[in-house]
């Protein structure tokens, strides 16, 4: 699998390029600034972008569907639950206050358990709601990218509207948990120690995992 890495936007948002190397077909996860580079890296890799995928609504990682799209015509994705949550008129003016404005609507939705296509490569989508009702991760091949539900040694806050750590620890439980521990971690943030691990050691030194693993 091809598989770039990124830091972008004003929020420090980790985007991923993953593309199949035999058809050349890829998506682009949670592109949140630096467009212009992402597009030109895909050009350069010689990738047909499939899909703009979201792991979720919140506008520090959907603030750059609209560019992105516009640059390449690709659709954008997300969750039923946050493509509608997070248009509402009140979360809007919310997030507008911290300087982050809403995407347009999606142009599809992605449901629990769908598996992704990307050439020859195959993603299951997981919904893992608790960070946000639509939080989805993406596992395939070896990696979950898991958004803003899990970090390295922590998991996303669930202050922001939607939000609910009962919830979270459940999706953690239920549906991360049981993954293989040779698992790659690509978390939505590099707020840990390090920018990725292993699902297996995470579920060692994260306090969220080692107390429900």
């Amino acid at each position: 699998m091809i598989l770039r890495e990124f830091t972008v936007g004003p929020l420090q948002v980790r985007a991923y390029i993953m593309g199949c190397p035999d058809t050349r077909k890829a998506i682009i996860i949670d592109p949140a600034g630096s467009e212009d580079l992402l597009v030109r890296t895909i050009e350069e890799l010689g990738l047909d972008l499939q899909a703009i995928v979201n792991t979720h609504g919140h506008p520090d990682h959907t603030c750059g569907n609209e560019r992105m799209k516009a640059l390449t015509g690709a659709p954008v994705l997300m969750h039923r639950e946050d493509d509608v949550l997070f248009r509402e008129p009140e979360i809007v003016n919310m997030f507008r206050a911290w300087g982050l404005d809403p995407c347009p609507p999606a142009d599809g939705y992605l449901e629990d358990n769908q598996e992704l296509e990307v050439g020859n490569l195959k993603f299951r989508v997981i919904h893992t709601p608790g960070h946000s009702p639509g939080s989805v991760c993406l596992f395939g091949h070896g990696y979950l990218v898991t958004g803003d539900t899990l970090f390295i040694d922590a998991v996303g806050r669930t202050d922001l509207p939607g939000g609910d750590m009962n919830i979270l620890i459940k999706s953690l439980r239920e549906r991360i948990i049981p993954l293989p521990d040779e698992t790659v971690v690509l978390p939505g943030h590099d707020y840990g120690p390090k920018p990725t691990d292993t699902l297996g050691n995470q579920k060692i030194s994260n306090p969220y995992l080692n107390s429900i693993a």
